[in-house]
């Protein structure tokens, strides 16, 4: 299932929104142009490593803003652009900013609660889009999803999800996946599922502190 937008139109133009995806986007193409040892280095720099976050915790912040590949920055600015502008809406621009970086600050403390002695950077945005997503499912719960379901027929599916059911079960799955690797001690591809669950509970947390209007 491919979400493709929402049935909710934001009042005012998402101007946050709009420039993370760019930052990110901006950084992402700076960090691929350097020379690999180079980009190894600015990841483990500015990347969140659990086992080193007593030393110093500005990578709380920096690391939201890098990805590791292409696909990673596409989906999590996707998802970002789907759901953050109705959140930036009802919340107004400088409060939704704030917002997001204490999500991506919660995933990341979630992150390193579970994974305390690894020493793997771990970075992406996809903590802080959690909160956006756990806002959303809250603030906006009967917005529909139009998502795709591909088939093995000549034309895809398309069908109106509800927000709630689209992004619970989306929790649900996060909230399985790092279950099962926690037990097992994997680390599944370098996914921080702890990190989404975190976020996504610090969205719905915090979003009673920085809305400023409600969707029903």
């Amino acid at each position: 299932m491919i979400p493709l937008r929402d049935t909710v139109r934001s009042e005012k133009p998402p101007v946050v929104t709009k420039t993370i995806v760019i930052l990110n986007t901006i950084i992402f193409i700076y960090q691929a142009l350097m020379p690999q040892q180079e980009m190894v280095q600015f990841i483990y720099r500015y990347g969140l490593i659990p086992v080193k976050l007593h030393e110093h915790h500005l990578p709380l912040i920096t690391s939201v803003f890098l990805h590791g590949s292409w696909l990673h920055l596409l989906g999590n600015m996707w998802s970002l652009w789907l759901f953050g502008d109705n959140v930036e809406d009802s919340m107004g621009h400088f409060k939704f900013l704030v917002f997001y970086l204490l999500c991506g600050i919660a995933s990341g403390y979630t992150h390193t609660a579970f994974n305390a002695v690894s020493d793997v950077p771990t970075i992406g945005a996809s903590g802080a889009v959690a909160g956006v997503m756990g806002a959303y499912f809250l603030l906006y719960p009967h917005a529909r999803i139009v998502t795709l379901i591909p088939t093995f027929f000549v034309f895809p599916m398309f069908i109106r999800v509800p927000a709630v059911i689209f992004l619970f079960f989306w929790f649900l799955s996060q909230l399985y996946s790092g279950t099962v690797n926690w037990i097992l001690g994997s680390a599944a591809g370098g996914v921080a599922w702890w990190g989404h669950v975190g976020g996504f509970l610090a969205g719905m947390f915090l979003q009673n502190f920085f809305r400023t209007k409600d969707y029903y």
